[in-house]
């Protein structure tokens, strides 16, 4: 069962200052609810995470996933499911744009098809929490660290 869904934000932070909260993956079950354990496995080149292992829970279904992380610059970060226990497939993207004044735009995309069947009023909660933890949970991180 695929579902997709996107969201946007302005975050009174640099670009960089968003980046590093996204790259701290450690961090994650501090400020995103759906996420239970989050450990970098391997690193690229520039010392960013490449690979990470994660224990993600959501609408009562836990599941253990690895994903793998690509960077451009700090404008962007994707993301492709390698394994999981719950997931065929996910894709997801943040892409930071610099205002210009000190704040940036980032805008949220997930695509995901899960293995189980799963009622729609739960899929569309999921879907929400998920868009929500992604834009204005990261805001209250990042400006909180500001």
């Amino acid at each position: 069962m695929a579902i997709s869904g996107s969201d946007e934000i302005d975050i009174k932070a640099t670009p960089a200052a968003v980046m590093a909260t996204l790259e701290d993956f450690a961090s994650y079950p501090e400020w995103s609810s759906a996420h239970k354990k989050a450990s970098v496995e391997t690193t690229d080149d520039a010392g960013r995470p490449q690979r990470v292992r994660m224990t993600m829970q959501m609408v009562g279904i836990t599941d253990e996933q690895v994903v793998d992380y690509s960077f451009d610059g700090n404008e962007k970060m994707s993301w492709s499911l390698v394994e999981s226990s719950q997931q065929k497939s996910q894709e997801g993207t943040y892409t930071l744009t610099d205002n210009g004044d000190g704040t940036t735009h980032v805008t949220f995309e997930l695509a995901l098809d899960i293995k189980i069947k799963v009622p729609g009023f739960l899929l569309n909660k999921a879907k929400k929490g998920a868009l929500e933890t992604a834009t204005k949970s990261l805001k209250k991180r990042v400006e909180s660290q500001a």
